[in-house]
């Protein structure tokens, strides 16, 4: 029996909805440790580098 030949497949149109940021990086861990997103400030985890945002 012979296999059959796998079609490319599109993607699905319900994820063109969707963006998808890039999370910054810590500048001190360096790439691989992201900074969080809080209401008011950006902060990494493991470092505990933290930028507050400007009102």
């Amino acid at each position: 029996m012979a296999k059959r030949k796998i079609k490319n497949k599109t993607p699905s149109k319900i994820w063109t909805k969707y963006k998808e940021k890039k999370p910054r990086t810590c500048p001190k861990c360096g790439p691989g440790y992201f900074l969080s997103e809080h209401k008011d400030r950006l902060y990494c985890g493991s470092c505990h580098y933290t930028e507050f945002s400007k009102k």
